[in-house]
């Protein structure tokens, strides 16, 4: 019996590479794929078209869902060239590895112009990572620092 699925795998990291499968939810849904070898990130595409004027926040549909295997979690982040050509950035980045539904990308446009999505498009990019959980402790004194409370520029421009 032969299977129709397709399976994208990073050759680089073959030996040892993380099986994550995806489920395609819609026609013209489209796998992630890395565009090289050597790439942290597997594009994301869109499977809807929308123009996104200055300040506008949109949910864009993927027409894809996951099981990511215990123990890991996928970052959404930026695609460097649509941030830096249009400012689109992207919001509310975490995929669990529990979740089973449709993935979604936030994206808002910080530019000045409006942004024409097509179905298709590539949106962002994910990043499979390890989970490290925090053993969570309340204390009554944090340890000293250099640093201490400075934050929001405290170490200066230069």
């Amino acid at each position: 019996m032969t299977s129709d699925k397709k399976t994208v795998v990073c050759p680089l990291l073959m030996s040892t590479s993380t099986v994550v499968k995806f489920k395609l939810l819609k026609v013209g849904a489209k796998l992630p794929e890395y565009a090289h070898d050597s790439d942290a990130g597997f594009d994301l595409f869109s499977t809807e078209s929308k123009t996104l004027e200055p300040g506008e926040r949109y949910v864009f549909q993927l027409g894809l869902s996951s099981e990511i295997p215990q123990g890991f979690f996928v970052s959404i982040r930026d695609k460097s060239g649509l941030a830096a050509k249009h400012g689109l950035h992207t919001l509310a980045g975490v995929i669990d590895s529990g979740y089973r539904g449709e993935w979604g990308v936030v994206v808002v446009n910080t530019g000045d112009k409006p942004v024409i999505i097509n179905k298709g498009d590539k949106i962002a990019q994910g990043i499979l990572q390890e989970v490290a959980h925090a053993e969570i402790t309340e204390v009554d004194k944090l340890s000293d620092t250099e640093r201490g409370s400075g934050g929001f520029g405290s170490t200066g421009k230069r």
